[in-house]
């Protein structure tokens, strides 16, 4: 399969890569969050409005002129955890998953990452997909969780990557 990654630039990059992460959600956390809110808050103009305003450290995948995924990167985002680095977010549209798309993205961030010795990040708990990705790369459970409110509370948890 012949896809690319590079920084998002263009608007229709930005228009793309909002339209990954509004269906990644739907694809993947159906039956992990609450549905309303996967209905109702969580948006295609949700996602684009997003987009628009974070356009710094995103890589995406694209197939073509197709956006099919996508990677957010940058410094861990609070001072618990100094000289640490943070992938924000890996998406992919379910129909590209098994095609290297994520580990491309993955390694991708880690490459802009490089500054730091260790890498955090936190995903839903329960996402047994993307966990097992994420061991897969190297991450490991750190035992930190977190409860955040997606409609109703969920849980994430945090895996750390050591260099």
């Amino acid at each position: 399969m012949d896809f690319v990654i590079k920084p998002m630039e263009s608007e229709e990059e930005i228009k793309g890569k909002a339209y990954v992460h509004w269906k990644s959600w739907q694809e993947a956390y159906a039956g992990l969050i609450d549905q309303e809110y996967l209905d109702h808050k969580q948006t295609l103009e949700q996602c684009e409005r997003i987009a628009f305003q974070w356009r710094e450290n995103l890589l995406v995948a694209k197939d073509g002129s197709r956006v099919i995924g996508f990677a957010g990167y940058g410094a861990y985002r609070d001072d618990t955890l100094p000289q640490t680095g943070e992938v924000y977010a890996v998406y992919v549209l379910k129909e590209y998953y098994g095609r290297g798309v994520g580990q491309a993205l993955m390694s991708a961030a880690l490459e802009k990452l490089a500054e730091y010795p260790k890498i955090a990040l936190w995903v839903l708990e329960g996402n047994e997909r993307a966990i097992r990705f994420y061991e897969k790369y190297g991450y490991k459970k750190d035992g930190a969780k977190q409860e955040i409110t997606l409609g109703s509370p969920v849980s994430e948890i945090r895996l750390i990557y050591t260099r």
